[in-house]
């Protein structure tokens, strides 16, 4: 195991969550952020994991995230973009706001945290270093209901090709796009 930490961003519920447990029992440091304080998110400081609050909706809120990573941790094994945010499609006075908040989330937070991070990383002794980008599968079929959500994860997507062009061969970059996951009743 590596002594430097995985971070998940969205790590406090469903997907996240479960990678960050299953990571913490296999014996990996983890942190993770989440968007608003729950109560289970004890449950995973108790089990050692670092979870540091985030905003990815504002450039501020990515900014500050950083700060303060970089005040938790020298380096980092692997990053997994898996903050998200689920809207549907509005004509009203807030679909520009949609997008520009699934943008930021989904887009602007990766791009920003892949480059800040990148010295977090290559600090990292263990020959390897990943960045996963957590899209979905809607990016190759788009949505009747969710145009944004959609084109937003299909930035993310092709961000990820750029940032493995950029980034290989020291840090592996790589996206899973799953469709629909039923992880419990929660």
């Amino acid at each position: 195991m590596s002594a430097s930490p995985i971070l998940i961003t969205g790590g406090a519920q469903r997907l996240g969550r479960h990678c960050a447990e299953q990571l913490i029992n296999d014996g990996h440091p983890v942190i993770i952020s989440y968007r608003r304080e729950r109560p289970e998110l004890e449950a995973l400081r108790e089990r050692g994991i670092i979870t540091l609050e985030a905003d990815f909706a504002s450039e501020a809120g990515i900014l500050d995230f950083l700060a303060r990573l970089k005040r938790e941790t020298a380096s980092l094994r692997a990053i997994v973009h898996n903050a998200s945010d689920w809207a549907p499609d509005s004509c009203g006075e807030e679909a520009g706001a949609t997008f520009e908040r699934l943008f930021r989330v989904h887009m602007q937070a990766p791009y920003l945290i892949n480059l800040h991070a990148r010295g977090l990383l290559e600090a990292c002794s263990e020959p390897q270093r990943d960045i996963v980008h957590m899209t979905d599968y809607v990016v190759q079929k788009g949505s009747r209901k969710h145009a944004a959500y959609a084109a937003s994860k299909a930035g993310l997507d092709n961000l990820t090709l750029s940032f493995a062009a950029m980034y290989a061969p020291d840090i592996q970059v790589n996206a899973i796009a799953p469709a629909l996951i039923m992880l419990g009743e929660d």
